[in-house]
């Protein structure tokens, strides 16, 4: 689904954020790609091997975008809305974590 709106913050984008990620597979796809972010940062940070950080958008988008491609059939948020859907990458990863809501 393509959502060509605009959202004036991001609890208003949550929600349709969330509509796009109702594959199980995918959502756990995006708390592998998430969490693989956050490791892979620190360990640049703790190593200062800067040059690991590019690898950042690979792994975080190449985890997301099989998630969507290839389980949900549908196209990233992340096309439309970046920065949103970068801050919703996050948040869910954190409400499964703390299962706020369902894989």
């Amino acid at each position: 689904m393509s959502d060509k709106k605009s959202y004036h913050s991001f609890n208003e984008f949550y929600p349709y954020y969330l509509s796009e990620h109702q594959n199980s597979t995918c959502r756990t796809l995006h708390v592998i790609g998430t969490l693989s972010i956050i490791a892979l940062s620190m360990i640049a940070a703790l190593t200062q091997q800067w040059a690991l950080l590019w690898l950042l958008p690979v792994i975080g988008y190449g985890f997301a975008w099989i998630g969507h491609f290839v389980f949900e059939k549908n196209r990233p948020a992340t096309f439309q809305h970046p920065f949103y859907s970068l801050i919703g990458d996050f948040r869910m990863t954190w409400d499964l974590l703390l299962g706020r809501i369902s894989k």
